[in-house]
């Protein structure tokens, strides 16, 4: 007999089978309390005892749990009796549902179909632990009428699915299906614990030989199945992680329809799933937005997709708001962002926190820097794409988008240091991206943000944009100026500028008066080492020694201060330079202070960086460039000078600097001291009271980069065929806004024509042969091959002709027996006016050159006569290109990293810095690939192109090939790629599917945040991988359109976009 509450249950793997109720019919009528149904009591089977149901993950299962037998009173008996029970009753039963389930079955039961869970007795559905809402219990009667016999014809598990799909589509009809969320597929019978109602009548434990028959039968068929399905290598999955994904993807389908509407409604967290709520709590700390930053994205512009610029002050928080807006159109509009940042590091750091959303919320998040990037990118149909990229690369891909008529894919577009768009050939290559971006795609929205603009009614003009300003700062910024002992407060209200606030208290020796007239020492102990602390030097050499000469009068207590953390700092520090130790880092860093330039490598920039943003080290010394790259605030910033190198600061420059003061949610002020001299006063009156300077643009002025640059693609892409079309180009371009300005006497029109002439000159376009007898303005223009390669491979158009040469020199005697002459042809030609040989050390590399090398030399036109006389000193009487020989001396260089991979050993044979060697080779491995694209379009130079490919990857990497795989995961270095692969991580497998905290034990020196970076940087490149490999079949496999006998598809069902 079976007490009151007893019940059974049906275990079945989660990884075998997939199972979620099965449909009965039921009629009109319910059933009278305490009424039983017929022919009940035949077929009950006696057992006693109701066992707990036991804790279960959704992975981790035996099938059969202990039921090892199919006998006669096995566990499968006793399945099989209670469905037949239920199958042939004639009577009705009540069955109870409780809330977790309520939702589900209300669709059901409109329909009279019901969702049921076979138990004996009476139905009873239970909630699972992880998805009620409420511990609530719904009772409803429903009437039972008997069905088809439905298990019988098919396996119950594949009864279960048809019912799952036939309510899946009912659900798609129901307006309330936003409100609910299905139970994933892959839960199982066994989550449910079953009340079992108290027991009527006695059952006769009689069975007819056809009772026994028809269960044999359903025996074997249970049996057959299970065994099958055990068989079946199905992935394991979790039940919570299968519902996270479920609730997700509602969110998001809620969040589409909620941004197609007018409506105000924004959304569980700005119109994006609460996922991503929980993300930037989890991954950046983020709990609750600023008021300005929940004003900007609740502007009626954006919601009205109109392009949008807006300014804050440094460290305002205006990277989060371009994030959200990027996720917005990255999930909810399923259109692919391009993000443009200024410098490589930016975005190998924008890459590393931002893959782990794209892990978690299924987006790529793919690296357009250097050497990296595919043009065009690859064309995804299900996950969208965000491309982070820098100036440079983010032009390439742009170009690449609007030649494969693909420009429309661009959802949006983010540009940080908006300002930039001022600055040289860089702020002209800027200009030409977005230009090209608004005149060929009216639904790409633009967003610009900076700390530091002024003009900004030409930019609105020319993005077509609103503006939104707000002054606000997390931490309160105070300026002083600092003039001999005096310390001033700038106050703009003050009649001179500034008020006197106090005099610095530091009693000097008259040693120590001489090292440090200014009172550095003073200044910085007033807050180190418990706060933090920059110092901004005009030139790297001071960086350096501002810090050594800190060090030299600072109290041996500072030695104490954390001091095994300084310890394990300095052998991460060696451990990255292969060994070597910069001798004043050595020194400093016992006192927490080092110094920060370019000087640096990239290995040794990262960890500093690292440890004080960690408080390890409490003092940088640094150049400007640390203004406006990484983020690392201070409580005190000081400006050692009011110059950089021997220009005086601009105001854009000193706010960016100035703006470094004050770390959120750790300092309640932030302070800025500028030292002057006196002679310097009004200068410096005049920097701390002007506006910010304007912007203006830099395409007239960078020709080749700039405005012939523009030209070139403008008729090699198709967006204009002749004068009159680049010209209303041209009028839509930051110059044809600011042209009276910046032209003078010169028309739009007569600087457009100039540089087309100057491109036909150059044999990089032509002019059509019918048009003799047609105005020059309207003859229609066509890209050469020469122009082509050049605008594939994203040259400078100053070098694309010397190029040429070289290449089609170096067929005439290609030296193979090494990569030495091919380093040389990939040899930038842009850093050879910074190259200032040592000219002994260029003899002695010279004289050790095997005779295959010096056939290079022969064939590039560098005597070893004019080295030895310019090693001795000697007049040079005959005429000798120094750019072919600086560039060789450069060669030289790259070679021998190569071969030796340790940049530490080559800037010391050569003496230069470390710093300058790998921005050497970084330069080296991005114009390689700009050569390899160059030459991919011309035939006559097939030979280099496997030749290129081959090297180009090696100048990448730069370390032996074992170690490249590690290095593709951004923010994995050469250092931490030994590292790993020493532990035994040699693929980006490996570290896809390592565990963070097995890598913090395992790895020394590495973070917690850092091995979640990895891993997570590691999962998106694995994932883009699969995803390019997927695509590629499916291109495969796909019938093309165009096979003899098929029905071409209607013209009319494609429309063609301008």
């Amino acid at each position: 007999m079976e007490g009151p509450g007893s019940g059974i249950r049906r275990r079945v793997s989660a990884r075998k089978r997939s199972r979620r109720s099965l449909g009965l019919t039921a009629p009109a009528g319910p059933l009278e309390p305490g009424q039983e149904p017929e022919g009940i009591e035949g077929r009950r089977q006696r057992r006693s005892g109701s066992p707990e149901p036991p804790e279960y993950d959704g992975s981790e299962e035996d099938m059969f749990d202990g039921y090892d037998s199919f006998a006669e009173n096995s566990f499968l008996a006793q399945v099989d009796d209670l469905e037949q029970k239920y199958m042939q009753s004639p009577e009705h039963g009540t069955i109870t549902i409780q809330p977790a389930f309520e939702e589900l079955c209300s669709k059901s039961t409109e329909t009279n179909e019901l969702t049921i869970i076979g138990t004996d007795s009476n139905l009873t559905v239970a909630q699972t632990r992880d998805y009620c809402c409420s511990p609530k219990t719904l009772q409803e009667d429903i009437p039972i009428e008997p069905g088809d016999d439905l298990l019988y014809d098919v396996p119950c598990s594949q009864a279960l699915y048809s019912e799952k799909t036939k309510n899946s589509t009912s659900d798609l009809k129901n307006p309330s299906a936003k409100e609910s969320y299905p139970l994933p597929s892959h839960q199982t019978l066994n989550d449910i614990p079953v009340k079992q109602p108290q027991e009527k009548k006695n059952v006769s434990p009689e069975r007819t030989e056809s009772d026994l028959s028809r269960r044999r039968s359903l025996k074997d068929r249970l049996k057959s199945a299970m065994t099958g399905n055990a068989k079946a290598q199905t992935p394991k999955f979790s039940k919570r992680e299968q519902l996270k994904e479920a609730i997700l993807s509602e969110e998001i389908n809620v969040a589409k329809k909620t941004m197609e509407s007018s409506s105000d409604d924004l959304g569980p967290f700005y119109s994006l799933p609460s996922k991503v709520r929980d993300l930037f709590v989890q991954y950046k700390g983020i709990k609750k937005l600023y008021d300005w930053q929940h004003t900007c994205l609740t502007l009626s512009c954006l919601q009205q997709r109109k392009n949008l610029i807006y300014s804050l002050p440094t460290s305002g928080g205006k990277t989060l708001v371009a994030e959200i807006l990027m996720l917005q159109e990255l999930l909810c509009r399923q259109k692919n962002v391009l993000m443009i940042l200024p410098y490589v590091a930016i975005v190998q750091e924008k890459i590393s926190s931002l893959s782990s959303f794209g892990v978690e919320l299924g987006f790529f998040v793919e690296e357009y820097a250097g050497s990296k990037g595919r043009f065009p990118p690859i064309k995804r149909r299900e996950k969208k794409s965000l491309y982070i990229a820098t100036i440079e690369k983010g032009h390439g891909l742009v170009n690449s988008l609007i030649e494969g008529g693909r420009i429309s894919e661009l959802g949006l577009v983010v540009v940080d240091e908006l300002h930039m768009i001022g600055e040289g050939s860089r702020g002209a290559i800027l200009e030409i991206t977005l230009a090209k971006i608004l005149y060929t795609s009216k639904t790409t929205q633009i967003i610009g943000m900076s700390a530091t603009l002024n003009n900004v009614e030409e930019l609105q003009e020319f993005l077509k944009a609103e503006y939104y300003t707000s002054k606000f700062r997390p931490v309160e910024l105070k300026e002083y100026l600092k003039i001999n002992d005096a310390i001033y407060e700038v106050d703009v209200k003050a009649e001179k500028g500034y008020t006197f606030s106090r005099l610095l208290k530091c009693k000097y020796s008259d040693h120590l008066k001489k090292m440090d007239p200014d009172h550095l020492v003073a200044l910085v102990t007033e807050v180190i080492p418990n706060y933090s602390c920059l110092v901004f030097c005009p030139t790297k050499k001071n960086c350096e020694n501002v810090a050594d000469m800190i060090c030299k009068f600072l109290k041996k207590d500072y030695l104490k201060h954390r001091e095994k953390e300084k310890c394990d700092f300095l052998k991460n520090l060696k451990n990255v330079s292969n060994g070597g130790l910069c001798p004043v880092l050595k020194r400093t860093v016992p006192f927490g202070i080092a110094y920060h330039h370019s000087g640096l490598t990239s290995d040794e920039r990262k960890i500093l960086e690292e440890a004080y943003a960690t408080g390890v080290l409490c003092l940088l010394t640094c150049t400007s460039t640390l203004a406006a790259g990484v983020n690392l605030p201070a409580r005190r910033v000081i400006l050692r000078a009011p110059y950089i190198a021997t220009q005086f600061l601009k105001r854009n420059q000193y706010q960016q600097m100035i703006g470094r003061a004050g770390r959120a949610g750790i300092d309640t002020v932030g302070e800025s001291i500028l030292i002057l001299q006196e002679k310097d006063k009004h200068l410096v009156l005049d920097l701390i009271n002007s506006p910010l300077e304007n912007c203006y643009s830099h395409l007239g002025q960078e020709i080749t980069k700039g405005i012939q640059s523009l030209l070139l693609s403008l008729i090699g892409l198709k967006i204009a065929r002749n004068l009159e079309g680049v010209h209303h180009f041209m009028c839509s371009t930051f110059f044809g806004i600011q042209q009276k300005s910046l032209s003078g006497e010169k028309s739009l029109w007569e600087v457009s024509q100039k540089a087309l002439a100057s491109l036909i000159e150059k044999g990089l376009l032509q002019r059509q042969s019918v048009c003799k007898n047609v105005e020059e303005s309207q003859c229609d223009l066509q890209i050469t091959k020469l122009g082509q390669a050049s605008l594939k491979g994203t040259l400078d158009l100053a070098y694309c002709g010397i190029l040429y040469k070289d290449l089609k020199k170096g067929l005439e005697g290609l030296v193979l027996e090494s990569c030495f002459h091919l380093i040389y042809l990939t040899t930038p030609y842009d850093m050879v006016s910074q190259c200032r040989p040592d000219w002994m050390i260029y003899l002695s590399r010279f004289n050790h050159l095997s005779s295959a090398e010096q056939k290079v030399a022969a064939i590039v036109g560098v005597s070893e006569s004019f080295i030895t006389k310019k090693a001795s000193g000697q007049a040079i009487k005959k005429d000798v290109d120094t750019n072919i020989v600086n560039r060789f001396y450069l060669s030289f260089v790259l070679y021998a990293l190569l071969k030796e991979t340790n940049v530490w050993s080559v800037s010391e044979k050569f003496n230069m810095s470390r710093g300058y060697v790998q921005t050497l080779l970084s330069g080296a491995a991005s114009f390689s690939s700009c050569v390899l694209h160059f030459c991919e379009e011309l035939e006559e130079f097939w030979v280099y192109r496997a030749l290129l490919t081959e090297l180009t990857k090696k100048l990448s990497y730069c370390v032996k090939a074992d170690l490249v795989p590690l290095m593709e995961v951004t923010g994995v270095l050469e250092s931490r790629a030994k590292q790993l692969y020493d532990a035994g991580y040699k693929t980006v497998a490996h570290l896809a599917n390592a565990d963070p905290e097995v890598l913090i034990r395992t790895i020394h020196h590495l973070s917690r945040r850092q091995a979640k970076q990895i891993v997570s940087s590691a999962k998106m490149l694995l994932n883009e991988k699969a995803a390019a490999l997927q695509e590629e079949v499916e291109d495969l496999l796909r019938p093309p359109p165009d096979v003899p006998g098929t029905v071409a598809p209607s013209s009319n069902s494609h429309e063609l976009t301008q």
